[in-house]
């Protein structure tokens, strides 16, 4: 693909999937322009790399589509001054978005070879303000916390409570809920001590993220 090609595949993205899908924060258009995609695909996935679809990463994990990751972006809000904590990095792409509007990102991935690859990425693309750290912050990650927004990129039967506790009040949250085949993406906003607000975005199913605490569930 031509560098003119790449460009032409990346306005359609943003005009026919992204702005459709009621993404209309300029800032967030703006870096999904900037951040090279493509650079986040494997070269044997890179005919899909500005596709409406999931992007298979290998060990049964997927790359967001990009009208979720879009979504999700423009859910939190992101400020400058923001500390983020991203659950699973993946390639690395949401990543350098998160980094590109906050002050610096701590992403956890569990594994080590997602780790390595999503690390070089983001040196290539010249982003430095965010940490890839080996680690199952499945339940929460207290390391860097209190955050002023976190996103959990796998979805979740349920929220566990620490990440609720870690969040800054006035600080947001966006994960996937629920069970295959429908989930909901939901933004969780920190307004006191002891009070979140809730509110849901839209409807999905994307994979779960390894290691999730599970509820109850009755059998009969």
């Amino acid at each position: 693909m031509t560098a003119m090609n790449i460009e032409e595949a990346r306005y359609n993205m943003i005009e026919q999937q992204i702005r459709p899908w009621d993404v209309l924060d300029q800032a967030v258009l703006d870096v999904i322009a900037r951040v090279r995609r493509e650079a986040f695909v494997a070269e044997a996935m890179s005919s899909l790399a500005f596709a409406d679809t999931m992007i298979p990463l290998g060990f049964g994990e997927m790359m967001l589509s990009p009208k979720v990751e879009a979504r999700l972006l423009q859910a939190l809000a992101l400020q400058a001054t923001d500390n983020v904590l991203e659950v699973g990095t993946g390639s690395g792409y949401f990543t350098a978005l998160l980094a590109s509007q906050a002050r610096h990102v701590y992403s956890v991935e569990l594994r080590a070879e997602f780790c390595s690859q999503a690390a070089q990425h983001l040196e290539e693309q010249g982003i430095f303000n965010a940490n890839i750290e080996q680690g199952d912050a499945a339940s929460g990650w207290a390391q860097h916390a209190p955050y002023t927004a976190i996103a959990i990129t796998g979805s979740l039967p349920i929220l566990p409570d620490a990440f609720k506790q870690q969040l800054k009040v006035g600080g947001r949250l966006v994960v996937i809920l629920g069970d295959a085949p429908v989930m909901t993406a939901q933004l969780i906003t920190r307004v006191g001590d002891n009070e979140w607000r809730c509110e849901e975005l839209f409807e999905t199913s994307v994979p779960p993220l390894q290691n999730a605490i599970q509820p109850n569930r009755f059998i009969l």
